[in-house]
């Protein structure tokens, strides 16, 4: 099988070194099919039989020879090319624990706890939200602060020199300079990326998507992955690249959230004894939904819009409770970073700058629109959905070249460096060769580069191109009608959209948000000098407020958002008044835009074989039944199982199951009876590690009294299984699950079709399900890779490929 390859991921990693080495449900590969059955459809392949049960035994998986061969591979043995199929479904990436295990322990802890403890619990999860949106906030300053301080100084130098040269001749030289700081910043920042923690690269969106939908992707919400991600971006925007500092705040506010939730840091082996309620996945992922929302708000100074991201974009699980403590995180983020800055910037609580980006307010009284105008801007929306899927066709092809043949650490930072490179040579260039000089008035410009302009003018195309791109955009919004030449703002749309797409997917921390919004503000002023053309400079044709509408139309046809980005923009530029014709412009993207190609999020949440879950299973689907989709044969436990059984199951590696359903059976008899429970690999691996186990002959002796505590403390990285010593002697003891399973887990009947138990399964956050027949006994499990392996395709419903990428 040609397509089951060793790719690169999001995480740079096949295992963390301190995670269990069976780290993943495994099912077998198209449930039992080998490469001769592969090419089956769902429906010709033979439905699993009972008796495939397998108790106090292991399921062996038989794999591809290709995957062996793969396995064996030496670690310097990495092929120049990669071979990768979109149609594949990783099975590296496990699930998170989002149904809740109500086992004895759990339940005798609820029923301890009285109305009161109930109510602290309670003042806990909003101390822990203002928590995350103040350290939201200041890691938020901290950006802006050096940011504005090291491009400030970079710009400064390059004027200087281009000031210098312009008299005396040699301009080449200020080139050189330009190129050569940007690549040095841009080094800098890919190697801290590439070698140190890969996760952090892009902008983090889709992997935080992915970890609310109840994927685990390794390392996304650790400390050193923060630390990276913070430094990563400060260089990026630092070095020049067609990149933005607002989209990686979502990502940094997720595992603020993430760290602060669960009171102790696992990276720095510091428990500060708090907050441990909260270790479990269910109420972490609750709180990585207000930090990525804190993000937002901190980015853009937009607290609603904040909310509402995390809920179109992120969160996979809602409730009231949690919206207005998203809600309250966001706010505190908001208002920690306007107060910080207000000191910064010398105005003492001067509330009116409340996100690292200010659009700046559009007068309404000048700029409102007409009703003759709507046609105008659902166009704008058209052209903002055609050119998203441009730029995301464009991206998908050089991602696919990326996994294929940038696969090593030194390519990808070479590569970074010779976009940096590539990127200060096209803006040098264009600023030198074009001779669109405009008068300079006080302020309009920060970082003025006279060039071969007359005295008291600038060169207008290096507002565009030598300053950040935040500064861009607010002056392509706010700057006068006439401040630049239609030919200088269509060289400029045509060159940052190539840049920004090859610079999107490099192994650098960036966000797509600014650079989208600067092509659009572009293209958009570009429509509106047209109009004032046409329509012999009518004051409704102003071309700032058309700037806008094709900035949001550009964003929307690249990420596909509709109701928090119009919100987003609104709160940005702190008008409702274009409300409307925003949410006309980006519906229309959207709507364009998924007529060609998926959003930017997804394509590259597809591109690395995640078993990502959508809102609906696949509308072709409900000729499949639960049967034909399970994985199938399951390892089972008896309720008082053998301890060297578990030992070996646990240790087996082609068996790397996560959840075992419990039976009730003698342990003299191979007779199976009904389903008694389901268990986790990470509980069993807690009882191990503490000894929960008595002599077979001596069962009447009680057992070492767990608490949920000791669950707790080994959360979330449970150690390995090779690392817990097991004497031949304990092998024999026997070991009692009844108190530490989950006596009520969610069941389907193998009847059940696809739909339902796609919806059973997604609404309730499952990481196991399973299937039974009319006798109650164990035939199958339903993990998320077996119904995320139904996609529907451009030919009607297609079934994936799993393999161990």
């Amino acid at each position: 099988m040609a397509n089951v390859a060793k790719k690169v991921s999001w995480s740079g990693r096949d295992r963390d070194d301190d995670e269990p080495a069976a780290a993943g449900e495994t099912t077998p590969l198209l449930n039992g099919a080998g490469p001769g059955t592969a090419g089956r459809t769902p429906s010709s392949r033979p439905a699993p039989h009972p008796a495939f049960l397998r108790v106090g035994q292991l399921t062996n998986v038989d794999l591809d020879d290709d995957i062996r061969e793969l396995e064996t591979e030496t670690p310097t043995q990495v092929p120049s090319e990669i071979p990768h199929n979109e149609k594949l479904l990783s099975l590296k990436y496990e699930s998170l624990d989002y149904d809740n295990c109500e086992n004895q322990l759990f339940l005798e802890e609820e029923r301890r706890i009285h109305h009161t403890a109930f109510r602290t619990v309670e003042i806990k999860r909003w101390v822990i939200c203002a928590m995350i949106g103040i350290l939201t906030g200041l890691v938020a300053c901290f950006i802006d602060i050096v940011v504005e301080n090291l491009a400030g100084l970079k710009f400064r130098v390059v004027k200087d020199n281009i000031d210098k040269f312009t008299e005396k001749g040699g301009l080449s030289f200020s080139l050189l300079l330009w190129a050569t700081l940007n690549s040095s910043v841009v080094m800098a920042g890919s190697i801290i990326v590439a070698f140190i923690e890969p996760v952090a690269a892009g902008s983090g969106i889709p992997q935080i998507k992915c970890y609310l939908n109840g994927v685990k992707v390794p390392h996304v919400v650790r400390l050193k992955t923060l630390v990276i991600k913070v430094c990563g971006v400060i260089l990026s925007v630092v070095g020049g690249l067609a990149v933005g500092k607002e989209g990686p705040m979502i990502h940094s506010g997720a595992v603020i959230a993430a760290g602060i939730s669960q009171g102790r840091s696992t990276s720095l082996k510091r428990d500060f004894k708090i907050f441990e309620y909260f270790r479990r996945d269910t109420e972490k992922r609750d709180f990585v939904s207000a930090g990525a929302a804190a993000g937002v708000s901190a980015a853009f100074g937009a607290p609603v819009g904040g909310v509402l991201f995390s809920l179109e974009e992120g969160a996979s699980f809602w409730n009231q409770f949690l919206t207005w403590r998203i809600f309250f995180a966001s706010m505190i983020s908001t208002f920690t970073l306007n107060s910080i800055l207000s000191f910064y910037h010398g105005n003492p609580w001067d509330l009116s700058s409340p996100g690292l980006i200010n659009f700046g307010r559009f007068d309404s009284e000048k700029l409102g629109y007409t009703f003759q105008e709507i046609p105008i801007f659902i166009f704008m929306g058209v052209v903002g959905g055609i050119l998203g899927a441009i730029f995301n066709a464009l991206n998908y092809w050089l991602t696919m070249f990326r996994i294929r043949y940038i696969h090593r650490p030194c390519l990808q930072v070479i590569e970074a460096m010779l976009v940096a490179a590539v990127t200060a040579s096209v803006g040098f260039v264009m600023i030198y060769c074009s001779r669109d000089c405009q008068p300079l008035q006080e302020d309009a410009v920060t970082y003025p580069l006279q060039l071969f302009c007359a005295d008291g003018e600038y060169n207008s195309m290096a507002t565009a191109f030598f300053n950040t791109p935040e500064k861009s955009v607010v002056s392509l919004f706010h700057n006068p009608p006439g401040s630049y030449n239609p030919m200088t703002l269509g060289m400029f749309t045509l060159m940052y959209f190539f840049l920004a797409c090859w610079t999107y997917g490099l192994t650098v921390s960036a966000g797509v948000f600014i650079p989208s919004l600067l092509i659009g503000a572009a293209w958009g002023r570009l429509f509106g000098i047209s109009l004032s053309y046409l329509t012999s400079g009518a004051i409704w044709a102003d071309p700032g407020k058309y700037a806008l509408m094709g900035a949001a139309a550009q964003l929307g046809g690249i990420v596909r958002m509709t109701l928090s980005l119009t919100v987003i923009m609104m709160e940005a530029t702190g008008n409702v008044t274009y409300g409307f014709p925003i949410m006309l412009a980006l519906m229309t993207a959207k709507i364009v835009g998924d007529y060609f190609v998926e959003g930017l999020y997804d394509m590259h949440i597809q591109l690395q074989s995640v078993p990502f879950l959508h809102w609906e299973a696949p509308v072709t689907s409900h000729s499949l039944t639960a049967r034909e989709v399970m994985s199938a044969p399951v390892t089972c436990l008896r309720r008082i199982e053998k301890v060297g059984t578990i030992v070996d199951i646990l240790s087996d590696m082609s068996s790397n199951h996560n959840g075992f359903p419990v039976v009730e059976s003698s342990p003299d008899t191979t007779q199976v009876a009904g389903l008694r429970g389901l268990i986790l690999r990470s509980q069993l691996i807690v009882l191990l590690k503490h000894k929960v186990f008595v002599e077979r002959a001596n069962l009447s002796l009680v057992q070492r009294r767990l608490k949920l505590k000791d669950f707790r403390d080994a959360y979330p990285r449970f150690p390995p299984i090779q690392s817990i010593h097991v004497s031949q002697d304990e092998r024999q003891c026997m070991m009692d699950l009844t108190e530490f399973m989950n006596p009520s887990p969610y069941t389907v009947p193998q009847e059940a079709s696809l739909p339902r138990v796609f919806k059973l399964f997604r609404a309730l956050g499952l990481r196991h399900l399973v299937v039974v027949d009319n006798h109650n006994e164990v035939v199958g499990l339903v993990t998320r890779k077996d119904l995320a392996r139904y996609r529907l395709g451009k030919e009607g419903l297609e079934e994936l490929s799993l393999a161990q990428t």
